[in-house]
């Protein structure tokens, strides 16, 4: 047996047993729920770092802001980088998977789930659970009674859906919303780095109109019409379940009309700045 054999075979074994561990631990349906929260977790608290790292070495910007503005830079990073990852995850859960389609007919569409798309949404409870310490911790320096009511509201209804199953379709649905997170973020960037009056600024808001028209508006219509189209499934659920059903989004899409308003607002006062 040559020597480079006998270096593969322990890396071989190091190997197959942690492809055992993934599968039957980290994967296996029991445990799914808490490791992927927790992984999502230790993800937020990697990227935070890893910002903070990137940013100190190559925006010169960054060291000159304050504290508490450095952690906001820090935790909008993880905020758009969480939104790019569920709001790409529920499109395709959504509108392209056959685990919610009506022509699967494996069984009421309320019940339907799956290892991966329960493992999706913990991640995003870690994420929750993340972000909303951090609003409470530095309150209000990152946010209002709002953001801590529509973090509150989300990871309650998402964790439920990631631990009961029940709802994962409608749970998905609604953190398609989550795309038009990048844009908020982005627009705060610019406005930290004082560019409030350039092109960049006004596109942004506009992005942030039809994309938040779109994504918090007009989708959560959709929702509304696909319940109503599934009633009768839906009184299947568990009452909590189906109580989150319709009071965490009708909540969020107050919210959204309201928060909708005021992107107007903004928009019109941008314009009229511009001219």
């Amino acid at each position: 047996m040559t020597r480079s054999l006998k270096n593969e075979l322990p890396l071989k074994s190091y190997q197959n047993q942690a492809e055992v561990l993934v599968r039957n631990y980290v994967l296996a349906d029991p445990y799914i729920p808490y490791s992927s929260v927790l992984g999502g977790l230790l993800t937020c608290k990697l990227i935070y770092d890893l910002i903070q790292l990137i940013s100190t070495f190559y925006f010169q910007s960054y060291n000159g802001l304050t504290k508490i503005q450095r952690i906001e830079w820090n935790n909008r990073g993880v905020s758009t980088l969480h939104a790019f990852y569920i709001s790409a995850i529920s499109l395709y859960f959504v509108f392209w998977s056959e685990l919610f389609s009506d022509q699967n007919s494996a069984g009421l569409i309320t019940f339907r789930n799956s290892s991966l798309s329960t493992f999706a949404l913990g991640v995003s409870v870690g994420y929750f659970i993340s972000d909303l310490g951090m609003i409470c911790w530095l309150y209000p320096s990152l946010g209002g009674v709002e953001y801590i009511v529509h973090h509150a509201l989300s990871g309650v209804a998402v964790a439920y859906s990631m631990l009961t199953g029940e709802g994962q379709l409608y749970t998905f649905m609604v953190l398609i919303s989550e795309v038009t997170t990048p844009e908020i973020n982005m627009r705060w960037y610019l406005d930290i780095a004082g560019l409030k009056r350039s092109n960049a600024y006004l596109i942004n808001g506009v992005v942030i109109f039809f994309g938040w028209l779109v994504a918090r508006i007009l989708l959560f219509f959709y929702m509304f019409y696909h319940v109503y189209l599934h009633h009768a499934q839906v009184m299947r659920m568990h009452p909590v379940g189906f109580l989150l059903v319709f009071f965490v989004p009708l909540s969020l899409a107050t919210m959204n009309l309201f928060w909708f308003w005021k992107i107007i607002k903004g928009l019109k006062k941008t314009l009229t700045k511009m001219t």
